[in-house]
């Protein structure tokens, strides 16, 4: 696929599956717009790409939001694609004392800086016929307990608010679509455990979540993410595209 000449915003490019979207994305000609809050991180992602502009930014703050849309414009003088990926989880309880303020935090990355920001970016958006993926999760779909009430939560506005704006921007030539990832080995896993072994042990535990039996690399949701993002999917819009080696249809 080619992205010559496209500029790209993806969040949470630091890591995971942001980082491999946006290298494969360079790789294919894009013009890179890294955005993260570890610039340490950001700068080994740029590395591996063809000259991007990286902007350390706190999804959650409005003036930060506004600065990426800004400095892409300013540098890269449009905006073709919008990648969505900056996502966290938060596993408080709904009985828990600190339960709003972990939903609170969860929707704010989420749900509202995903709201915000496809906010600012849609009028340039439109001038370029451009189109959205939104990250999401199977958690749209299927409770998955240990993420946490505020995550599925989180996910499944996602997914409603990509059909809603889908429907919108149609006439505008702009499509929107949602990846809906299962299982990824990302370091999203980091913070739930506190060892080696006992992350080898979520990692195994995962995989039996799975009608395959296995736990999706970053790479490969990357390559779902390039090809909504590409011409070659210049009719799909408003749709979600799950990867998840068969979590949602495997028996409990």
């Amino acid at each position: 696929m080619s992205f010559n000449d496209k500029v790209v915003i993806v969040t949470g490019s630091s890591s995971g599956i942001g980082a491999a979207t946006a290298i494969k994305l360079s790789k294919d000609g894009a013009k890179v717009v890294l955005v993260g809050r570890n610039q340490t991180k950001l700068d080994q992602v740029a590395k591996k790409c063809n000259n991007p502009l990286t902007i350390t930014a706190e999804v959650t703050k409005e003036e930060d939001l506004k600065r990426i849309i800004n400095d892409t414009i300013k540098h890269f003088g449009k905006l073709d694609i919008l990648i969505n990926n900056a996502g966290v989880s938060n596993q408080a309880s709904i009985l828990a004392e600190n339960a709003m303020e972990s939903f609170n935090q969860t929707m704010a990355t989420n749900l509202n800086a995903v709201v915000h920001l496809t906010h600012l970016a849609a009028p340039h958006l439109v001038k370029t016929k451009g189109n959205i993926v939104n990250i999401s999760s199977i958690a749209s779909t299927k409770v998955t307990a240990f993420l946490g009430f505020a995550y599925n939560t989180s996910k499944a506005a996602i997914d409603h608010f990509s059909r809603s704006i889908a429907s919108e921007l149609a006439s505008s030539g702009v499509r929107v679509n949602c990846v809906n990832p299962g299982p990824v080995k990302t370091d999203i896993a980091d913070k739930m455990v506190r060892t080696k072994a006992e992350l080898d042990g979520f990692w195994e535990f995962a995989k039996t979540k799975t009608a395959l039996n296995r736990v999706s690399d970053p790479e490969e949701i990357a390559d779902l993410v390039l090809f909504l993002a590409s011409d070659k999917a210049k009719g799909i819009t408003g749709s979600a595209f799950v990867s998840d080696n068969g979590a949602l249809i495997k028996s409990d």
